[in-house]
């Protein structure tokens, strides 16, 4: 068996064509989503990247790793401890070593584990090209290194391929000899002059006021990433860069598929194409970032293509953990005991429907702390830490009316907002009891002076803030914040 993992920094489900958007960003992505079975609604349990490629390559959830962020002891892998045998868990627990098991050779293409030292993510490949930018590359650096391996490799039988693509993912880089192929294609409607208007009252991180995260100044070295979003033509270049991003993956991703057809294999392996996580592009006043527990952010595509598969459509609720029980379940193989997805392997060859999860719980730890409950058309977010963004304690959205999160219901609908408190109330002392060391990260994340990208830097930003006009929220910052002023400061700007 052959499987090619196509694993896509950054990368919004609804702006690929086959999702429904209006752009044509994504033709050869469409060619495979029209072969396979697309899933509708699949979340990262965990965003944004660290946490959520330990969570997918783990099969468990960051509460559970311990994996919830970005910087200090949320950001390693718990150890096994006295238990531990003479291999850690990983060397049975991992997504590669499912196909390890049934004597594939693993091989990855990617600078991930490099760029957050995370070196658990190598566990169970047996193969590993370091693309040497962590995670700064674009596709023109990647592609030779996956193409010289298919070129050698493809007709063998029996390997598993994980390629990591980066181009989405801030700041926007495609070559500016790409041009602009949307130039003349309308903005998403929702993204009007009015609605920007709005966002120039938002404080937060890559607000309108500060794309770069806590300021404004644009990096020269990417012309297709804005610094500030003060009209439509900057937002128009914000919407082209991150849109062109994904145009030229999908380019690159084409000319892999031409080899593997030139190589007579293209229509006899199994295509998995996926992400980390999305980009908030506008939703919450937050743009170009992967800042929050919500649906824009946590919501990832989700493609399989099967040789001799039918095409389909799932609507159910699914977790990016539940890959690695969906493919055990796939090669006859136990499901690993510690693994905390669950299987969605009769979805794809069609023999039966997975019992349908009522809701999910999506987390972030890197740039706020917020745990979310998605259930129905219902969106719940509870924020313990705003990032400095001053979002209320409760946030609740119909994302079936209201996609972008543009109105917060939570005082309009109490009812909702409980039962979505209950479920994630249950699904934390689920959580908490199957845990051999009873300490919830998000609380270690705020016990160690909040979300990596927020600590550090609220002085500096209230400066910031008086200076652009938005003082009014200071005192409210300082009210939620006393003790970020006694920090030392970490930026100027």
């Amino acid at each position: 068996m052959r499987v090619l993992y196509l694993d896509l920094d950054t990368l919004r489900p609804d702006h690929l064509g086959c999702y429904g958007y209006h752009r044509n960003t994504s033709p050869n992505i469409d060619r495979i989503a029209a072969q396979g079975v697309r899933f509708e609604n699949y979340y990262c349990s965990d965003a944004p990247c660290l946490p959520s490629r330990t969570a997918m390559m783990s099969g468990r959830f960051g509460i559970h790793t311990g994996v919830v962020g970005h910087g200090g002891s949320a950001a390693d892998m718990r150890i096994d401890g006295e238990g531990r045998g003479f291999k850690s868990s990983l060397d049975s627990e991992c997504l590669p070593a499912i196909f390890r098991r049934e004597n594939m050779r693993t091989v990855l293409v990617s600078p991930f584990a490099e760029r957050h030292s995370a070196f658990n993510f190598y566990a169970g490949f047996t193969e590993m090209y370091n693309t040497g930018k962590s995670g700064m590359e674009s596709a023109e650096e990647v592609s030779p290194v996956a193409l010289d391996w298919i070129k050698r490799n493809a007709k063998d039988d029996n390997w598993y391929l994980h390629i990591n693509y980066w181009d989405p993912h801030t700041p926007y880089r495609a070559p500016e000899d790409f041009g602009d192929p949307f130039k003349d294609d309308p903005l998403p409607a929702w993204l009007t002059e009015d609605v920007l208007e709005q966002h120039k009252s938002h404080v937060g991180p890559h607000s309108v006021h500060e794309i770069m995260m806590f300021h404004g100044t644009p990096d020269p070295k990417y012309p297709r990433h804005p610094g500030t979003l003060y009209n439509m033509d900057a937002l128009r270049k914000m919407i082209d860069g991150y849109d062109c991003g994904i145009r030229y993956m999908d380019e690159h991703i084409g000319r892999l598929f031409d080899e593997l057809e030139k190589q007579g294999v293209l229509d006899d392996i199994m295509i998995i194409i996926s992400a980390d996580h999305g980009e908030n592009l506008g939703e919450l006043g937050i743009y170009g970032e992967h800042g929050t527990a919500d649906r824009p952010t946590c919501r990832i595509p989700m493609i399989i293509r099967r040789p001799n598969g039918k095409p389909a459509v799932d609507t159910q609720l699914r977790y990016n953990l539940d890959l690695a029980p969906t493919l055990a379940e796939m090669f006859c193989q136990d499901k690993q005991p510690r693994w905390d997805g669950e299987s969605f392997a009769g979805v794809l060859d069609g023999s039966q429907e997975p019992d349908a999860r009522d809701y999910i719980v999506i987390s972030q730890c890197a740039h706020v702390c917020q745990r979310s409950v998605v259930m129905g058309d219902w969106l719940y977010i509870r924020t313990y830490h705003d990032g400095y963004h001053l979002f209320p304690d409760e946030m609740l959205f119909n994302t079936k009316d209201d996609p972008y999160e543009q109105e917060n219901l939570s005082e309009a609908r109490p009812d909702v907002c409980g039962r979505a408190a209950r479920y994630l109330e249950q699904w934390h002392e689920e959580m908490m009891s199957k845990m051999q060391c009873p300490v919830d990260p998000l609380n270690t994340v705020i016990s160690e002076g909040g979300p990596f990208h927020a600590k550090g830097h609220l002085r500096d930003y209230v400066k910031r803030l008086e200076d652009t006009g938005r003082g009014w929220a200071v005192s409210e910052l300082k009210n939620r914040y006393p003790g970020e002023f006694s920090c030392k400061s970490n930026i100027s700007n």
